[in-house]
C-alpha cells in the first residue's frame, strides 16, 4: 500500500516539472521573438496603454465689410440635475437635488425670464422625478447661453450642474441667413458648416485640429512622469464678407412689409456694387433664424433659383440687336400680335400701340418689338450675346448651390420667346452679372461676396476679394443707347415702370413679368407670374444694382415698386449719390465739429436747425459725437452725443429704427442682438439702466409699428 503511493506523488511531480519547463520554453520565445502567434507584443502594449486626444481648432469667425460680427464660436451649455443621493457625503452640502419642487420652481422661472417657454414647473418636477443617476433639463437647457448659465448658478440649487460644450452663435440672427450660412456639431462633436458661407469655406473656418498623446492606465488617467506629446491645433480663418449690414437691413425691412401684408410664394432682393461685383446686400423670403434653424427651404434664392426671367430679358436681346448692326430704334413695326410658326406672340395689352418705334417698344415692354428683332438676329448670335453676358453657366460665386439655368432654343418660336425671357430660366446672381456691363462701358464682372480672408493669429490677409473682369460683351455705343432706353422705361410714364421712380436720385431699369411654367404648360391664374425689375443707379454713372423677384404675388406691383423704391432712396442716402436733395431747401444739413462745446448750447443749436439730439450721459461737454463732422443729414435725423459723464443710463428707444439703435450700442459698447425687422417695440432691459450693467441688450423689431 504504501509503495503504490510513493508511485503517484513521482508521477505527480514528473507533471509539474514538465509543466513548468513549458512554460520557462515559452516565456524564453516571447522574449527573444517579441510576438505570439504573430502579434508584437511590445507594440500591443504600448496601444493598449497610448491615448490620443483630438484638440480642437477654434473656428474661425464671419464678419460683415464694417467687421460687424455676423457668426462666432461660443461657449454653450446643457443644464443637468444629479438625482441619486449617493453623491451627497455630508448633508450640509447636499451635491444631489434635494428639494424638487422648490428646484423646479426657481429653474421655471428663470426659463421664463429668458423667454424659454418649454420649461414649466411641472415638466421640469417630472424630470427631477426620475429614477436616474443624473438626467438632462432638455429641451430649454440644451444650448444654454453663459448669461443664464450664470443666472442659474446665481440660485445655488443643490445638484444643478452643466455641461460645456461649443455652438455657433449668429448675433443677427436673421440677417442674411442663406449668404451665411450655419455650421453645427457633427457626431465627434466638432463644427461643421452645413449652409451658405459656413458650408463652401468649411476647410477655411474650422482650421486644423491637434492632438495630444500620453500614456494611460487601464482607468484611462494619464500615467504619472509619462511624456506627453502635443500638436497644437491651428485656428480657422476670419471670413468677411462683402455685405453692408445697412444695406441688408433696408432690404430685409422692406421685405417684411410686403410679407405682412401680402401672400407671395418666394421673393429675393439684391444690392450690388456695380464696379466691383461686391455683393452689398442680399435678402429673400421665406428666411430663417440661424440660431434656432427654423429651415423651410435649403435653397439660396441668389443662386439656386433658375426661373423664365420675363422682359426684363428685353435688355440684352436689345443689347444683342445692337452690337450686330441690327437695329435701328427709330424703325417702325405694327405693335400687338406676330405669328411665328404657327404660335401668336403677343404684347400683354394684346391689342398693341399700333405702329410705333423699337425704341418706344422697349418703354412698352414689347414683345413683338423683342421677337422681331432676334428673329432678324438669329439665333446663333444671340445665344453668342447670352453666352458672354454669363447666361447658360455658373457665375463662380463663392456660395455653394449655384445652379447654371438653361438657354436652350432652337426652333423659331423659341428664339422669338427667348428674347423676352419665356422658355429659357436664369438666376438671379446671372441677371446681376449680366447687368454689370451696363454700368462698366461694356465689360462683364463677375460678382462677389468675400471681401477678405484674414488668418486672425498673425493678421495675414490670405485672400483679397476684388474686381474681376470676366470679358467685352458690348460697345460703348451698345452701353448708351440701352441706358438711355432704360431711362425711358422708367420715365416716359408708358408703362407701370414709373411706380419705381425713386424722389432722390434717377435710376434706370426694366420690369419683368413671366408667365409660370408647370409641367410643361403656362399656369393662367391671375398671380401666376414672376415679377421682377432690374435697375441701376444714379443714371448717368451707376454705383449701385438693384435686382427683385418675386412669385406669385398676391397683388398689384405697385407695392413691389414700392419696396424697391424705399430701398433705393435709403442706399442713396447712404452711399452719398442723393442728387437732388439740396441744402438750399433746408432738406439736408451738414453737422459741424461739436466736441469739447457745452452739450445744452449744442443741444439748441441741433433742435433748432431740425435734428434730434439724443444726450448720453450727465456731463457738461461733448466728448465724442454720431455721425461725425461733416456727415450730410436729413431733417429730423438723430445726433449722438456723448459726453464727459461716465455714468451713461439706457435712453428709451421704443419706435426707434434699428439702425439708430446699432448706433447707440456699438458709440456705448454695448453687446446686442437684434430679432425681427422694423422699429424697435421691446428690450430686455429698462429704460434708465446703467449700461454697465448690461451685459447683453435683446432688441425686438416689429415692421408694424
Amino acid at each position: 500500500m504504501e509503495q503504490k503511493t510513493i508511485k503517484t506523488n513521482i508521477i505527480f511531480l514528473i507533471v509539474i516539472i514538465a509543466s513548468f519547463l513549458c512554460a520557462i520554453i515559452k516565456l524564453s520565445y516571447i522574449s527573444f521573438s517579441g510576438s505570439v502567434d504573430g502579434i508584437d507584443i511590445a507594440a500591443f502594449a504600448k496601444n493598449r496603454n497610448t491615448k490620443v486626444r483630438t484638440l480642437y481648432a477654434s473656428r474661425g469667425s464671419i464678419y460683415d465689410i464694417k467687421g460687424e460680427s455676423l457668426a462666432q464660436t461660443v461657449n454653450s451649455y446643457t443644464v443637468i440635475a444629479y438625482l441619486s443621493p449617493s453623491r451627497t457625503k455630508n448633508m450640509d452640502k447636499p451635491n444631489h437635488v434635494v428639494d424638487k419642487e422648490t428646484t423646479a420652481k426657481k429653474l421655471e422661472e428663470v426659463f421664463a425670464l429668458n423667454n424659454i417657454n418649454n420649461m414649466s414647473y411641472d415638466y421640469i418636477l417630472s424630470l427631477l422625478n426620475n429614477d436616474a443617476y443624473q438626467v438632462e433639463l432638455g429641451p430649454g437647457g440644451r444650448n444654454i447661453t453663459e448669461l443664464l448659465k450664470s443666472q442659474i448658478e446665481a440660485l445655488e440649487l443643490p445638484g444643478i450642474d452643466f455641461i460645456q460644450s461649443v455652438k455657433r452663435y449668429y448675433k443677427m440672427a436673421t440677417l442674411a441667413p442663406y449668404v451665411v450660412g450655419y455650421a453645427k456639431e457633427n457626431d465627434e462633436g466638432k463644427l461643421v458648416g452645413e449652409m451658405g458661407i459656413e458650408q463652401y469655406f468649411n476647410s477655411e473656418l474650422e482650421g486644423v485640429d491637434g492632438k495630444s498623446t500620453y500614456e494611460a492606465d487601464i482607468y484611462g488617467y494619464k500615467l504619472p512622469n509619462s511624456i506627453e506629446t502635443t500638436i497644437e491645433p491651428k485656428a480657422g480663418k476670419d471670413i468677411y464678407l462683402t455685405i453692408d449690414s445697412n444695406i441688408q437691413l433696408f432690404l430685409e425691412q422692406e421685405i417684411q412689409k410686403l410679407v405682412n401684408n401680402y401672400e407671395m410664394d418666394w421673393l429675393t432682393f439684391t444690392i450690388c456694387d456695380a464696379k466691383t461685383g461686391a455683393i452689398l446686400g442680399s435678402a429673400s423670403n421665406p428666411t430663417f433664424n440661424l440660431n434656432k434653424l427654423n429651415i423651410t427651404s435649403y435653397l439660396n434664392p441668389l443662386v439656386s433659383y433658375q426661373y423664365e426671367p420675363g422682359s426684363t430679358m428685353k435688355i440684352f436681346s436689345f443689347m444683342a440687336s445692337m452690337e450686330n448692326n441690327n437695329y435701328t430704334g427709330t424703325d417702325t413695326y405694327l405693335s400687338g400680335h406676330l405669328m411665328v410658326d404657327n404660335a401668336r406672340i403677343h404684347d400683354f395689352n394684346d391689342s398693341g400701340w399700333g405702329v410705333i418705334t423699337y425704341d418706344e417698344g422697349f418703354a412698352y415692354s414689347s414683345n413683338v418689338a423683342a421677337s422681331k428683332l432676334a428673329l432678324s438676329l438669329g439665333k446663333d448670335k444671340l445665344h453668342e450675346f447670352y453666352d458672354k453676358a454669363g447666361f447658360g453657366k455658373q457665375t463662380g460665386i463663392t456660395l455653394p448651390g449655384e445652379v447654371s439655368g438653361n438657354m436652350n432654343f432652337e426652333y423659331k418660336t423659341e428664339l422669338a420667346t427667348a428674347s423676352f425671357g419665356q422658355g429659357i430660366t436664369t438666376t438671379p446672381i446671372q441677371n446681376i452679372q449680366a447687368l454689370t456691363m451696363i454700368a462698366n462701358d461694356g465689360v462683364v464682372i463677375k460678382p462677389y461676396i468675400v471681401d477678405k480672408i484674414v488668418d486672425n493669429t498673425t493678421g495675414e490677409v490670405t485672400y483679397k476679394g476684388e474686381r474681376n473682369e470676366v470679358g467685352r460683351a458690348a460697345s460703348h455705343e451698345t452701353v448708351e443707347k440701352i441706358r438711355s432706353l432704360m431711362y425711358d422705361a422708367i420715365y416716359s410714364n408708358k408703362t407701370d415702370a414709373l411706380y419705381y421712380k425713386p424722389s432722390n436720385v434717377e435710376m434706370i431699369g426694366k420690369t419683368g413679368t413671366a408667365q409660370i411654367s408647370s409641367n410643361g404648360r403656362y399656369l393662367t391664374g391671375k398671380y401666376d407670374y414672376i415679377r421682377s425689375f432690374a435697375g441701376l443707379f444714379p443714371k448717368e454713372d451707376p454705383k449701385y444694382i438693384v435686382y427683385i423677384s418675386v412669385k406669385q404675388f398676391v397683388g398689384s406691383i405697385k407695392p413691389i415698386a414700392d419696396a424697391v423704391k424705399n430701398v433705393v432712396e435709403e442706399v442713396a442716402k447712404y452711399g452719398n449719390v442723393a442728387n437732388n436733395i439740396s441744402e438750399e431747401n433746408n432738406n439736408i444739413i451738414t453737422l459741424d465739429n461739436y466736441i469739447n462745446n457745452d452739450i445744452e448750447s449744442i443741444k439748441d443749436k441741433l433742435s433748432s436747425i431740425g435734428l434730434v439730439p439724443i444726450i448720453l450721459g450727465n456731463g457738461n461737454r461733448v466728448i465724442n459725437t454720431y455721425p461725425n463732422k461733416n456727415t450730410k443729414l436729413l431733417v429730423g435725423s438723430k445726433v449722438f452725443l456723448l459726453t464727459s459723464e461716465s455714468n451713461i443710463l439706457l435712453p428709451n428707444i421704443i419706435g426707434w429704427s434699428s439702425q439708430e439703435a446699432i448706433t447707440l450700442c456699438k458709440m456705448l459698447g454695448i453687446k446686442y442682438n437684434i430679432e425681427g425687422y422694423g422699429n424697435v417695440t421691446k428690450l430686455n432691459y429698462n429704460e434708465g439702466t446703467d449700461i454697465n450693467s448690461i451685459d447683453e441688450l435683446i432688441i425686438t423689431l416689429d415692421s408694424k409699428n
